[in-house]
C-alpha cells in the first residue's frame, strides 16, 4: 500500500481527490468492497480501467499446466468481467461511462512462449467488443488499449525469463525483441496512460469497440 498511498498524496497535491483501495480482482467480495468505497468517496463511477494482468502460464506451451491457464483466466478475463458487472449498473443510472481494458499486442498477434497470456488477451478483445455492442445505447463506451513492449516490472521480468531460457544476455534479448519495433525501443508507462486518457476524455465521445495499439509500430499480427 505504500506506493498507492504515495500516489494518492501526489494526486492530492494537485488539488484532486483520490483514494487507494487494495484489491484482488479475482475475489468478488473485494471487487464489491472497492466499488462501495468508490461510491462512498465520489458518489458515482464514470470510468473503469481494467489494468490488472498476469503472465501466469508464460512458458513453452508443452510445459504449461491447466492451473497456470486457470490463474491467467482468473486475472486477465474474470477480473475485468467482475469489475464491469459491478460498475455498468452505476454507469447506466448515471447516463453513461467509459470502460477501458488494458490488452496487449498479444491481443492482436502472438509471440512464442506466452500462450496463456496471449489467449486471454485475445479473449479480452472479444469481451470489449461485446460490451461496446451491448451497452452503447446506454452511453457506455468500451475500448481496449494494446500496449507493446512497455518498460514495466512485468515486461522486464519477461525479458529476464527469456534471457535465461535462451542463454542470452538481458541486453541481447531486448535488442532481439525490439528489432521488431519500428521505433526500436520499449515505450514508457506514460505512453499507455496518455492513450487511456484520450479514450476516457471528451475527444473520444464517438469511439467505442476499438483496439488501440501503443506499441511503437509492432507489425506482427496487426
Amino acid at each position: 500500500m505504500a506506493l498507492l498511498d504515495e500516489l494518492v498524496g501526489e494526486i492530492q497535491s494537485h488539488r484532486r481527490r483520490a483514494i487507494a483501495v487494495k484489491l484482488d480482482v479475482t475475489q468478488q467480495s473485494q471487487v464489491s468492497d472497492c466499488i462501495t468505497a468508490t461510491l462512498a468517496a465520489f458518489g458515482k463511477a464514470d470510468i473503469l480501467v481494467n489494468n490488472a494482468g498476469s503472465l501466469a502460464g508464460s512458458d513453452n506451451f508443452l510445459s504449461t499446466t491447466p492451473s497456470q491457464w486457470q490463474a491467467s483466466f482468473q486475472v486477465n478475463i474474470l477480473g475485468p468481467m467482475m469489475m464491469a458487472q459491478a460498475v455498468i449498473p452505476i454507469m447506466q443510472k448515471n447516463g453513461g461511462g467509459r470502460i477501458i481494458n488494458i490488452g496487449s499486442t498479444g491481443s492482436l498477434g502472438a509471440e512464442p512462449g506466452f500462450g496463456a497470456y496471449t489467449a486471454m488477451k485475445h479473449g479480452l478483445v472479444g469481451f470489449t467488443k461485446t460490451l461496446a455492442a451491448e451497452f452503447g445505447a446506454d452511453g457506455i463506451l468500451c475500448n481496449t488499449v494494446c500496449p507493446g513492449y512497455i518498460s514495466t516490472d512485468m515486461h522486464m521480468a519477461a525479458n529476464k525469463r527469456l534471457a535465461a531460457e535462451q542463454g542470452m544476455s538481458l541486453e541481447g534479448v531486448k535488442s532481439k525483441r525490439y528489432a521488431k519495433v519500428a521505433l526500436r525501443d520499449a515505450g514508457l508507462p506514460m505512453d499507455v496512460a496518455n492513450a487511456v486518457a484520450y479514450l476516457a476524455g471528451p475527444q473520444a465521445n464517438y469511439v467505442t469497440g476499438i483496439n488501440l495499439p501503443v506499441a511503437g509500430g509492432v507489425p506482427t499480427g496487426i
